[in-house]
């Protein structure tokens, strides 16, 4: 297995302390903080180390505060309730004695239902398409140190974005992007890592659709973005080692706060999982000394 991929699943697996405690580590991906997706993942795969013969079909998740790479996350699972078809667990992610973030996720039995589901968007196949991660080394010279780190670290999944990114200039355009994702190798069969790996990759490129009706200047470092709250429903198995199609849109923004939606879609234009999240989005000042009076540092 690819070296990147293997350590995502083993920072996902996460060691057990107690029962009902959980212990695990953090990995750099050019961000200023840990990644959210990355708590949102260990924090399913906490839950689903307690749930037997059920599978995750939703979770709620609110970010508090922001992560520390350098020290462990402990999470807190409480099995709040195991009915005849369902089970709910609620867990907290704790750092240097605070939790940093809070998620409740709903597991059911297996179960034949009524079946409906909206139509994949028409966009382009995956074949033919640029990974995020290839963008000309005179443009990367032009981008701030941390927007070059995040676009150049390895991967455990390739991203294809159907819309090319324009880092330097960027336009006003409809609030609608679409991404397809794929593991970078192949995985175990197992569904609730499937699910782990999902949540995880959920948090990429969802947030910044909020942006694109009003063409931020990324380019410039000014932009100060963090995940508030994050909901994800799963609707039918699928793989991550099989290109999924990521389509977001975002139906406002207001109040320093972006909204967006996700649609995840297979090949064949079954629809596997919906989410949605609300970010803070602000543009920092343009001077130094306004950026001292206004402190970009400022926790949310």
């Amino acid at each position: 297995m690819h070296t990147v991929l293997e350590d995502l699943l083993n920072l996902l697996k996460l060691e057990r302390i107690e029962k009902n405690i959980f212990r695990g580590e953090s990995r750099d991906i050019g961000s200023a903080q840990v990644f959210g997706g990355q708590v949102l993942g260990q924090a399913l795969s906490a839950a689903n180390h307690t749930v037997s013969g059920r599978r995750a079909h939703s979770l709620h998740a609110y970010f508090l505060r922001r992560g520390d790479m350098n020290a462990p996350i402990i999470y807190d699972v409480d099995r709040s309730r195991d009915g005849g078809s369902f089970s709910v667990r609620r867990v907290v992610a704790i750092q240097h004695g605070r939790p940093i973030f809070n998620l409740a996720a709903s597991f059911q039995e297996p179960e034949e239902g009524l079946e409906h589901q909206v139509e994949m968007p028409v966009v382009d196949g995956p074949d033919g398409l640029q990974d995020l991660t290839e963008v000309a080394p005179e443009i990367l010279q032009k981008l701030p140190e941390k927007m070059r780190r995040y676009l150049t670290v390895q991967r455990p999944f390739e991203f294809r974005p159907v819309e090319p990114a324009n880092f330097l200039s960027a336009e006003p355009r409809a609030p609608l992007k679409s991404v397809w994702i794929k593991a970078v190798d192949q995985l175990p069969d197992e569904q609730a890592l499937h699910q782990n790996l999902l949540a995880y990759v959920s948090d990429y490129e969802l947030l910044g659709t909020s942006t694109l009706p009003h063409g931020l200047p990324f380019g410039q470092g000014r932009v100060m973005m963090a995940s508030l709250d994050h909901a994800l429903w799963f609707h039918r198995e699928f793989r991550m080692d099989e290109w999924l199609l990521y389509a977001m849109d975002s139906p406002n923004s207001s109040g320093a706060r972006g909204f967006s939606r996700g649609q995840f879609f297979t090949t064949e234009g079954r629809l596997i999982a919906s989410t949605s999240q609300e970010g803070l989005v602000r543009v920092l000042p343009h001077t130094e000394s306004d950026a001292k009076r206004s402190d970009p540092k400022t926790q949310r």
